[in-house]
């Protein structure tokens, strides 16, 4: 079955969004008189949510004031969604040339709404995606196959006819146990830890524009 529809995964595939959050955490580390960190520390837990990037950042805290410091940072990050972020290069051509082929294409992703929905709005997008499924958009998230069943429904395509690409386990799990096929975006936020060639996905891709070679030229069928 021909693919239709393109899935993408929102933070480390579609959009470079490591420079705002890296900043939003220094910033709330020099808030709470703590150093900051490098850049380089910090870009390889950007996909894993704003949780993940806390801990980095305070380590191991009470329950109490993890909640504390998470609901700051989600405030400070909320104030700079696009202060450095961009989509990756080679993404916009990727989604005109998506649009030329006659696919549509949509975005998954585990980041709430409240700044989903505003980011993807001053991406400076080519065209629209046909479906944004937040991470509370669902009663499940990601690597739960819902969010990617929605997002099936809203771009009125058949799991079999969807391609999901994303830059952590969790993206290629759930894409997997939906039934569509999958792809590694390596440029993505993957620590030298992790061994994505063993997380079961149809392909590994090292820049965007590999997307159209990996569909090759079986996909120009228009989307009704």
């Amino acid at each position: 079955m021909s693919i239709c529809t393109v899935l993408f995964d929102l933070d480390g595939t579609l959009a470079d969004t490591a420079p705002d959050l890296a900043h939003t955490l220094n910033t709330l580390l020099a808030e709470e008189g703590r150093v900051k960190l490098a850049y380089e520390t910090i870009r390889p837990e950007v996909s894993h949510g704003a949780g993940a990037l806390v801990r980095l950042g305070f380590g191991g805290v009470a329950d109490a004031e993890f909640e504390r410091l998470r609901s700051r940072f989600l405030v400070l990050y909320a104030e700079n969604l696009v202060r450095e972020t961009r989509l990756f290069p080679g993404m916009n051509e990727l989604l005109s040339e998506l649009k030329h082929r006659g696919l549509n294409w949509g975005i998954v992703t585990n980041k709430s709404a409240f700044l989903t929905e505003p980011l993807v709005t001053q991406l400076g997008l080519p065209w629209p995606p046909a479906s944004v499924v937040s991470g509370d958009s669902t009663n499940n998230r990601k690597p739960h196959p819902e969010p990617m069943l929605l997002a099936c429904t809203q771009a009125g395509s058949e799991p079999a006819q969807c391609l999901y690409v994303g830059d952590a386990e969790r993206d290629i799990e759930a894409g997997r146990r939906a039934g569509m096929r999958t792809l590694v975006a390596l440029f993505g936020y993957i620590s030298k830890e992790e061994r994505p060639e063993r997380w079961g996905a149809d392909g590994l891709i090292h820049t965007p524009r590999e997307v159209l070679d990996w569909l090759g030229t079986d996909t120009r069928v228009k989307h009704d």
